[in-house]
């Protein structure tokens, strides 16, 4: 490849922090703290999120086509245990248009979907190994 190439590029990358959209900025900071991650208020705007290396961010911004159609993919160590915890929190009586799957068991491995207010997809899954 010629010099423009990017085929160095993932070399030195730490982390990827993807945008989330919010319909209700409020309802969906309050439920992504009641999740356990920790809230960084970046503007009356915008708030970052993590927990450990996972960094996310959520705008109030809302596009009904783009959230329909976002989705991320939060790896954990025990799939199961991250489902149960969920329940616990009861968040799904609490926030009524939130929806929590059934664990998933795939070719790849294990996973679940947790839909947040404003109907962005979670995958939390772990793969097998080997």
């Amino acid at each position: 490849m010629g010099s423009n190439s990017l085929e160095s590029f993932p070399a030195g990358c730490t982390r990827i922090r993807p945008f989330l959209g919010a319909a209700d900025f409020e309802l969906s900071r309050s439920f992504y703290r009641e999740l356990g991650f920790v809230e960084r208020t970046i503007s009356d705007q915008m708030s970052a999120f993590h927990s450990q290396s996972v960094w996310f961010y959520l705008q109030r911004y809302y596009v009904k086509d783009w959230v329909d159609n976002t989705m991320v993919f939060l790896e954990v160590d025990d799939v199961a245990r991250r489902r149960s915890e969920i329940v616990a929190l009861g968040i799904v009586d609490r926030f009524p248009s939130v929806r929590l799957s059934e664990i998933q068991e795939n070719d790849w491995g294990r996973e679940f979907f947790l839909h947040d207010p404003s109907g962005n997809l979670w995958h939390i899954g772990s793969f097998k190994v080997g």
